[in-house]
């Protein structure tokens, strides 16, 4: 059966969905056969409209995901997307105690390889923990913070890259994360998701000039973790 998809904005313009995690954005050459897990599909026969994708989250991701209902209004909104004209924040649980705040400034190869582009990143940590479980030979205890993080550019990965980077690594990240976290998860909670979450969108509406802020709840599995790890979110 074809889950139904969680609106949680929506005018005459625009529309945003809670996006599950393990749904793309759109047809990428990754995955051209599974129409029933794109979002700008989804989207279109839940509301028997054409919608357009304003911006991407990566398909492990959860959280906002706004479209244009018309080309007019996307084609307003769109190119804003990665300037700091849409303030975006995501919320996401890392390996060890970070800082209270800081920025990463690495930029990344464009998609994975390439040229090296201008990146940048900015987090705050919202709580940390450590629980009585070792995840590594190393220490017999485990430690980690739950964040909220704005990328000021939009580059792929960016955030999980940047993590790594910083060597925080986002929980259940399979491609830029830490294996040995990401197998304790499995093993101790029986947790298969990635702790990355787009939590909210601000921006100016390009037709009423109002500010618009919209939210996404956490998934279940989400606060699950949150409550076993003694996370607090503010």
């Amino acid at each position: 059966m074809i889950q139904k998809l969680e609106i949680i904005f929506e005018d005459e313009h625009l529309i945003a969905i809670n996006k599950p995690a393990g749904v793309l954005v759109h047809r990428t050459s990754l995955a051209k056969e599974e129409e029933e897990l794109l979002a700008v599909q989804m989207l279109r026969n839940q509301i028997q409209k054409k919608v357009y994708p304003l911006h991407r989250i990566d398909r492990p991701t959860s959280g906002v995901l706004l479209f244009g209902k018309d080309a007019e209004t996307t084609s307003m909104l769109q190119p804003l997307f990665p300037t700091d004209k849409v303030n975006k924040l995501y919320l996401s649980v890392v390996r060890g105690y970070i800082s209270e705040h800081g920025i990463i400034e690495q930029p990344l190869k464009k998609k994975l390889h390439g040229e090296l582009q201008e990146a940048k990143t900015e987090y705050w940590r919202l709580s940390q923990t450590e629980i009585p479980y070792a995840s590594s030979a190393r220490y017999s205890t485990s430690r980690y913070s739950l964040i909220k993080v704005y990328p000021h550019t939009g580059r792929m990965h960016q955030i999980r890259r940047h993590m790594a980077h910083a060597r925080h690594y986002v929980i259940g990240d399979n491609t830029h994360g830490d294996n040995k976290q990401n197998n304790f998860f499995r093993r101790q909670f029986d947790f298969h998701h990635m702790l990355l979450h787009a939590w909210e969108l601000n921006f100016t509406h390009p037709h009423s000039g109002k500010n618009v802020t919209i939210k996404a709840p956490l998934p279940p599995y989400f606060e699950a973790i949150l409550k076993i790890l003694r996370l607090n979110l503010p």
